[in-house]
């Protein structure tokens, strides 16, 4: 199989081509205007396909096309808001060689329009999908499984790309061009517009069981699905599609240069596109993670229901899920399940079950959530990853009612002089190696009291679910202090790590935040604890162990 990827040396046609570096008797044409840069590409490229350099523009392109003879076409160049007015220019080239066609336009109304090729691409026997990225491939999937269970009504979605991601100057202009135009949407039940980049919202992506990003800001972004998502669900009365790049002062700088531009009727920013790419390029700090999430409201069983989806990709692994699709497209053709002959937009091209089998192969995990604020407050916070706990950490966790376990503890403290005042401020026990230890949980509308007993000694912190950008956080207050909380499901344990701090909810500085190794697990059918409270400068605090049973 041959396949020609224009922009192929990019960003997303080179993350495609590793993607497809496996497949053995593949033939990948990396095609550029720039030999020098193909030829490069393939001279680093390894795996068992084969790299080909091309050079080729794409005002050459059916001349090309009757040169190389490739199977499929993959258009991964852009941007695709400014072909201009002969915008399908490769398209109509693929249909008159006969030739498949993909690409991976972010463009709405580029990608909304493929569907006027359709007739022809049908006589003529190949599939012309366009939009095959992650929006819309895979929120329409996500919706799509969605709606299974219920009646979608509003719909909000966002991608959080890792600030070390890296990204083209083609994608950077695409979306400098429309900062501060009207974006079309559906609102209010109607045909809208809202303004590129002017709109904002802060959203924390926590896939269940694994460490959330951090509750990131997120603007408006002219994508596909805000025209195609209506036209498959018409029960859609409103949606909202984001992205959330850091870091964030770069962000709201440009929400600002939208709302001027939009505000004093201005050109397009386009002449800033350098500037911002080179910026944004150079400013990598913070977490090496990703994300990406479709949050939906709508009717379950005649009643108001809310269900999100939330993806998590760590490190390298999260650039590669745009150019994904394709990949999955690609492995559907060598398997001989080719998509059906036509134009249209990507909607369709791949199921829910299809990613999940992409992202087995790296460190990408994804799961739904619903509203279950009815339920104990772990149990909401790790939604379905609650029932892979070992038995006696979702037995102590798994109920709204009072109780006390006991059991034994050993207890070690900090023998520094601020160790031992900060111990003594919050009131942890004494230094002990085997101690009774009991812990009441009393709940309250607001969340649990655990009062923690070692002796005759008690010290009290009481625990809620965080809201706001403490979102899907476990919030614990020790006194006036309030730790923010993930918790992280690694094997046979569930793991506690300090998020944020705050004393009388004024934030404090996160490298002066309490850490150590806090987790729950189950021996020999007890619960059993480990908790290390350490806090820069200070050192150890205060450390107990121990198990409980149920009284």
């Amino acid at each position: 199989m041959k396949i020609l990827i224009l922009g192929g040396y990019g960003v997303f046609g080179g993350r495609l081509a590793q993607l497809l570096s496996d497949i053995p008797d593949l033939t990948l044409l990396i095609a550029g205007r720039s030999e020098k840069k193909a030829k490069a590409f393939c001279a680093d490229f390894a795996g068992e396909a084969k790299a080909r350099p091309v050079q080729l523009d794409r005002c050459d392109i059916a001349a090309g096309l009757a040169q190389y003879q490739p199977d499929l076409l993959v258009d991964a160049s852009g941007p695709f808001q400014d072909y201009g007015d002969d915008r399908y220019g490769v398209v109509d080239a693929c249909i008159a060689a006969k030739v498949n066609y993909l690409d991976l336009a972010d463009g709405a109304e580029f990608v909304f329009d493929i569907s006027q090729f359709d007739e022809r691409a049908r006589r003529a026997g190949i599939f012309v999908l366009s939009g095959v990225s992650s929006f819309p491939v895979l929120t329409s999937a996500v919706l799509r499984e969605m709606a299974k269970t219920m009646d979608i009504r509003e719909v909000q979605g966002g991608i959080a790309p890792s600030p070390y991601a890296g990204i083209g100057l083609n994608v950077m202009r695409a979306v400098i061009g429309y900062a501060g135009e009207p974006v079309k949407l559906t609102r209010d039940g109607k045909r809208n517009t809202g303004i590129g980049l002017a709109e904002s919202m802060r959203y924390t992506i926590a896939a269940p069981g694994h460490l959330p990003l951090r509750n990131i800001h997120f603007s408006l972004v002219d994508v596909p699905d805000l025209q195609v998502l209506p036209r498959e669900h018409p029960g859609i009365t409103d949606i909202w599609m984001g992205a959330g790049p850091v870091p964030e002062v770069l962000h709201r700088m440009l929400n600002v240069l939208a709302k001027i531009r939009h505000r004093l009727k201005l050109p397009p920013l386009t002449s800033f596109s350098k500037l911002f790419y080179i910026v944004l390029n150079l400013m990598k700090f913070g977490e090496h993670r990703g994300g990406m999430f479709v949050h939906v409201k709508g009717t379950a069983n005649d009643e108001d229901n809310e269900r999100s989806w939330h993806l998590l990709a760590e490190g390298d692994d999260g650039p590669f899920i745009p150019s994904m699709a394709i990949e999955g497209i690609v492995r559907k053709l060598i398997a001989g399940d080719a998509p059906a002959p036509g134009a249209r937009p990507a909607t369709h091209a791949l199921e829910l079950s299809d990613y999940e089998r992409l992202f087995a192969k790296r460190t990408i995990y994804s799961g739904f959530r619903e509203d279950q604020s009815s339920e104990p407050i772990y149990r909401q916070i790790l939604g379905p990853s609650f029932e892979t706990l070992p038995q006696q950490v979702k037995a102590l966790h798994d109920s709204t009612a009072k109780r006390t376990w006991s059991g034994t503890a050993s207890v070690r403290r900090g023998r520094g002089l601020l160790a031992k005042m900060v111990a003594a401020i919050i009131g942890f026990p004494k230094q002990a190696e085997s101690i009774p230890v009991s812990v009441a949980f009393s709940p309250d509308s607001d969340g649990e009291l655990w009062t923690r007993t070692f002796g005759q000694q008690s010290f009290h912190s009481h625990q809620r679910v965080g809201i706001g950008r403490n979102a899907h956080l476990i919030v614990e207050r020790f006194g006036i202090i309030d730790v923010s909380l993930a918790l992280v499901v690694e094997e046979d344990r569930l793991v506690l790590v300090p998020r944020s701090w705050s004393a009388l909810r004024v934030p404090l500085p996160k490298f002066l935040m309490p850490t150590g190794l806090s987790f729950e697990t189950e021996r020999d059918g007890r619960f059993c604890f480990d908790v290390d409270i350490t806090l820069p400068i200070v050192g150890l605090v205060v450390s107990y162990r121990g198990s409980l049973t149920p009284d």
